[in-house]
């Protein structure tokens, strides 16, 4: 709620309070019906202001995605903890890894191979901007989509002037190319 909401619904449930110092039991029926519509407008103004109900019990995502299974209901802070857990318990077991690790006189400054993830492999499209491949849409994981995307920039009201297929995964390969990328030669007037 902002603040002139804030002011507006305690405006109303203070006048809701003075109705409620008055009631006795000769209360007439106007004096009722005014009680009732005030009532309406505070509920209304609480409506308005008042977001989605929270489904976790979690003070950091209130309306975060659910986990049944979780103390808070909470999902995000579930998996972090699951997460944590697991890492307590993996490093609680020395591997075949960790004990040559151990031996090591002098822990590496950088880490050791095993530590990193392997690199995932990903199929990067660009096209030849007259001067230098560039990128021309999102890396994929997929050969197939970004073959399909490829031929639709070709197919474009505006195709480059060539496209290329890259593959990334420990080091870049091109895999395809269609067209000829020939450099622009650019005239001194500005002129292509």
């Amino acid at each position: 709620m902002n603040h002139a909401q804030l002011t507006a619904l305690g405006r109303a449930l203070r006048v809701l309070g003075e109705h409620g110092d008055a009631l006795s039991a000769d209360v007439p029926d106007d004096k009722l019906h005014e009680i009732r519509q005030d009532l309406r407008r505070a509920l209304e103004l609480l409506g308005e202001g008042a977001g989605p109900a929270p489904t976790t019990r979690c003070s950091e995502h209130p309306n975060g995605p659910v986990d049944e299974n979780a103390a808070d209901r909470c999902l995000l802070c579930e998996t972090r903890r699951r997460t944590s857990r697991r890492s307590a318990y993996d490093n609680a077991w020395p591997s075949q890894q960790g004990e040559a690790d151990q031996k090591l006189p002098v822990p590496s400054r950088y880490g050791i191979s095993t530590d990193h993830p392997q690199p995932q492999e990903r199929w990067r499209p660009e096209a030849w901007n007259g001067s230098a491949w560039q990128l021309c849409g999102t890396p994929r994981r997929d050969v197939r989509e970004t073959e399909g995307y490829l031929a639709a920039s070709r197919r474009a009201p505006r195709p480059a002037a060539a496209y290329r297929l890259v593959r990334e995964f420990t080091a870049f390969e091109v895999v395809r190319v269609w067209g000829e990328p020939t450099a622009a030669r650019i005239d001194p007037g500005g002129i292509l």
